[in-house]
C-alpha cells in the first residue's frame, strides 16, 4: 500500500511551498487509494513551538487535507530513538566524536585554505584511546568509505552521488538529543512509508537518509523533490511575494479548494486545464507530469483561480465561507433573505469571499449613506423622484413579487413617466443598494422582498425632498 507523509518543522507557520508539499503528498496518497500521514518533526527544541504547531493543524483542517494516521511527534519518540542509537553504537554502525568546537572550527579554516570542501575528516572514526576531559561527545553515523548512493528520484530522475563525498553525520547531539536526519530515517521506516514526496531542499540529505536506511536493513522509500516555489522575480519566495501563512489566504476570502487548484498548478499540469475540482485533482495527479523547473507564484493568477472556483460552487456551498467575514463586519444575518439565495446573486461578481460578503451587506441593513457620485447623476434629475415614486405604488400593491412581476414595474413606471429603462433602474439601484453597482435591479429587489424594497424606496424619496 502506498503511504505518504508531510513532516513539517513547527517553527513557523504553514506556508505556500508547505502547503504545495502536503498537497502533492495527499493526491499521490488519494490517488492511489494509500494513506497520508501527519508527522510533526519538532526536534529543533529552541524554535519549535506550540503556537507553530496549532496554525499546521489549522492550516491543514481548513484545506481539508485529511490524514489518516498522526499528528505523530518526534520529541515524544526519543526513547525509541535513543535505543537504536545504542544499537548502532554496539554493532560499530555509529561512533563517539569527542572533538571540541574549536577543533572543528579550526578544521574548518584549514580545509578552506587548502579550496577543500569543509568537512567533518572521521578523526574519531576508529578511536579506541582515553576520551579526553571536559568534552561531551556527539555521535556520528559511519557513513561508507567507498561505493555510491542512486537515487531514482521520480521528478528528477537518476541521481548519483559518491560515498567519498559524505562525511560522517552527527545522529545525537552532545545533549542527547537526536538530530534532524537520524529521525526522519527512523519515522519513515517504522510508519512504512512508501514515498517520500518533499522539496528539493531536501535531496542533499536524501544520500546520507538511504545510507542510514541501508544500515538498518531496510529498502529506501521512492523519493520525489519537488522544485522550490520562487517569486516572480525569480528569487526565493518570500512574505513579499505572497508567501503568508495559508490561514491568511482564509482571511483574504478565498476558497480552500481555489487555493490547492493553484497550488497544484504551480509546476503540474494536465494538458492545457487550468481549473480542476478536488475530485478531479486526485484523479489526473501523477508525479511524472511535474515539471522539473522551479514554480513561480504568481498573485494574481491564484486570484483568478480563486474567482473562478466562486463561480463554481453554489450558494449552498458558498454560504459557510461567506458567513464568517459578514459576522466579523457585525452583520446579522436573520435580518435579511438566505445567505445562500444571496451568494448566488453576488458570486460572478467577487473575486474573494471578502468581496463578496462586502457587496452581501445591504441585503441585510439598510443603506445609511448613498454613492454621491451615483446620487449626483441619478437622482439630482427631474425624473428621479416621479420614477421612484411611481415604482414604489406599483410595488406596494403588487400581490405576485415574482421577477416578471418587477421587471414590469420598472417598465410601467418608465412608461408612466416617459424616461428610458437606463433611468428608472439606476435610481431604483442607488435607492436599494447605496450604490451604482449590483447584479440586475429586478433580482436584487426579488431577493430584498416586498417589505424592505417598499420601505428603502420610501427613504430614497424622501432623500429627494
Amino acid at each position: 500500500m502506498v503511504r505518504t507523509r508531510f513532516a513539517p518543522s513547527p517553527t513557523g507557520y504553514l506556508h505556500i511551498g508547505g502547503a504545495r508539499t502536503a498537497l502533492f503528498s495527499w493526491l499521490y496518497a488519494r490517488k492511489h487509494g494509500g494513506q497520508f500521514i501527519l508527522r510533526i518533526e519538532d526536534t529543533d527544541l529552541e524554535r519549535s513551538t506550540p503556537e507553530s504547531v496549532d496554525a499546521i493543524l489549522q492550516g491543514m483542517a481548513w484545506l481539508n487535507l485529511d490524514y489518516d494516521e498522526g499528528p505523530f511527534y518526534q520529541t515524544q519518540r526519543f526513547e525509541r530513538y535513543n535505543e537504536i542509537i545504542q544499537q548502532w553504537l554496539a554493532e560499530g554502525k555509529a561512533y563517539y566524536c569527542y572533538a571540541s568546537q574549536a577543533e572543528l572550527d579550526e578544521l574548518r579554516e584549514q580545509q578552506m585554505a587548502r579550496k577543500e570542501k569543509p568537512r567533518y575528516d572521521g578523526r574519531y572514526r576508529d578511536f579506541t584511546g582515553t576520551p579526553p576531559e571536559g568534552i561531551k561527545p556527539v555521535v556520528r553515523f559511519k557513513n561508507p568509505l567507498d561505493g555510491e548512493v542512486v537515487i531514482n528520484d521520480m521528478v528528477k530522475g537518476r541521481v548519483v552521488v559518491q560515498n567519498s563525498e559524505l562525511d560522517d553525520l552527527i545522529i545525537q547531539r552532545s545533549d542527547g538529543s537526536p538530530t534532524y536526519n537520524f529521525t526522519v530515517v527512523v519515522d519513515d521506516w517504522e510508519m512504512n512509508i512508501t514515498h517520500v514526496i518533499r522539496g528539493d531542499d531536501h535531496l542533499n540529505n536524501t544520500p546520507r537518509q538511504i545510507n542510514m536506511l541501508k544500515a538498518l536493513g531496510v529498502e529506501p522509500p521512492v523519493y520525489a523533490h519537488l522544485p522550490m516555489v520562487l517569486g516572480e522575480d525569480g528569487q526565493r519566495l518570500s512574505k513579499r511575494h505572497g508567501a503568508v501563512s495559508v490561514l491568511q489566504y482564509k482571511e483574504a476570502g478565498y476558497l480552500p479548494d481555489g487555493l490547492l487548484n493553484y497550488l497544484a498548478r504551480l509546476g503540474w499540469s494536465h494538458g492545457d486545464q487550468e481549473i480542476f475540482s478536488r475530485e478531479e485533482l486526485i484523479q489526473y495527479f501523477d508525479l511524472g507530469n511535474i515539471n522539473g523547473a522551479p514554480g513561480k507564484f504568481d498573485a494574481d493568477k491564484c486570484l483568478w483561480t480563486n474567482q473562478q472556483h466562486i463561480q463554481l460552487h453554489g450558494g449552498l456551498t458558498l454560504a459557510p465561507h461567506v458567513a464568517p467575514h459578514l459576522a466579523i463586519a457585525g452583520i446579522d444575518l436573520d435580518q435579511g433573505p438566505e445567505l445562500p439565495t444571496v451568494c448566488d446573486l453576488l458570486k460572478e461578481r467577487a473575486k474573494t469571499l471578502g468581496e463578496l460578503a462586502l457587496q452581501a451587506h445591504y441585503f441585510y441593513a439598510d443603506p445609511t449613506s448613498f454613492d454621491a457620485e451615483m446620487a449626483e447623476k441619478h437622482w439630482k434629475t427631474s425624473t428621479a423622484k416621479p420614477v421612484l415614486v411611481s415604482l414604489r405604488e406599483l410595488l406596494a400593491k403588487a400581490e405576485d413579487w415574482s421577477l416578471e412581476a418587477i421587471h414590469q414595474a420598472l417598465v410601467e413606471a418608465g412608461k408612466a413617466n416617459g424616461v428610458k429603462m437606463g433611468q428608472v433602474g439606476m435610481p431604483f439601484r442607488l435607492a436599494l443598494t447605496g450604490s451604482g453597482q449590483s447584479p440586475a435591479i429586478d433580482s436584487v429587489a426579488h431577493v430584498l422582498g416586498k417589505t424592505t424594497v417598499v420601505r428603502r424606496l420610501t427613504t430614497a424619496i424622501e432623500q429627494l425632498l
